[in-house]
């Protein structure tokens, strides 16, 4: 038994290949749940526990409009309600990577954080769309056609520190990690679904650059695989922490990453070089 008086936070990524089917991606999240918490040590204290999928974990790879077709209102729909079934019957926070939320013309790529009863913590539409050429079988992709970018930036106070919320291509625009971080950000978290050509050129460099920039943890789940439409993702889900050292990474295969985030390194890396308080070019983030 611990002899620590106090749970510590624990924080898992689940790296899977969503197929077009929810009932089949149902399935997966589930049996990754089920082998995480059957993993957890009897007479332990329960920690606080923070589970984070991928960005479209739902439906991928039956086409953008497709999303649209079943795109859930915020508080209601199946999606939503099985991730609020999953964080009571697991005792895990749970941020669903992004799901289609419906708007007024166009569907919101939403990232949802559910406490561990399933009550709905915050919300994060994501803000950098993905309209880009890639050498890959897909060759074009044009994600603004059928969604809405996002406006807000969310960094909101948890049991695991103070947590900034970004997804996938977001990871490109460097003013707004630093947003997030004048905003109190200690961890943020990426959901995301980036290519298999992408992927191995930029993935790592661009999460441990966040991280160093920023002295932040880079919680960061990827898809992985050949998806329904034959997409291909990179997988590699990865922790990065504040010094910009990889200390958690999965390959290309389905899987979970759990590890234990020590805040104190964190607040070490900060003091001894405060960037923050160095920085001559304060960076806001403004919209109309």
């Amino acid at each position: 038994m611990s002899n620590s008086s106090k749970p510590k936070a624990l924080i898992s990524l689940l790296q899977f290949t969503s197929r077009a089917d929810f009932a089949e991606n149902k399935k997966i999240i589930r049996e990754l749940l089920q082998n995480l918490v059957a993993e957890q040590p009897e007479g332990e204290a329960s920690p606080a526990h923070l589970v984070i999928i991928p960005e479209a974990f739902a439906r991928f790879g039956a086409g953008e409009a497709a999303q649209g077709k079943y795109a859930e209102p915020l508080g209601l729909g199946p999606v939503q309600e099985f991730i609020q079934a999953c964080c009571c019957e697991f005792g895990v926070w749970i941020l669903a990577g992004t799901m289609a939320i419906k708007g007024d013309d166009r569907y919101a790529a939403a990232s949802l954080l559910f406490d561990a009863h399933g009550k709905l913590v915050s919300r994060y539409d994501k803000i950098h769309l993905f309209d880009a050429a890639v050498n890959d079988n897909t060759k074009t992709y044009q994600e603004s056609k059928f969604t809405k970018p996002g406006e807000q930036l969310v960094v909101l106070d948890t049991p695991f520190g103070k947590l900034g919320l970004a997804v996938c291509y977001d990871l490109r625009f460097p003013e707004m990690f630093r947003a997030l971080r004048n905003m109190g950000a200690e961890l943020i978290t990426l959901p995301s679904a980036f290519t298999k050509v992408t992927g191995a050129a930029h993935w790592q460099p661009l999460l441990q650059a966040r991280a160093i920039e920023n002295q932040v943890y880079m919680l960061a789940p990827n898809q992985t695989g050949t998806h329904d439409d034959g997409r291909e993702t990179w997988g590699h889900s990865m922790v990065v922490n504040p010094w910009g050292e990889i200390i958690g990474e999965l390959g290309a295969e389905p899987g979970v990453l759990t590890l234990e985030l020590d805040l104190e390194t964190l607040a070490k890396v900060r003091q001894q070089m405060p960037v923050q308080q160095h920085n001559q070019f304060k960076v806001q983030f403004i919209h109309d």
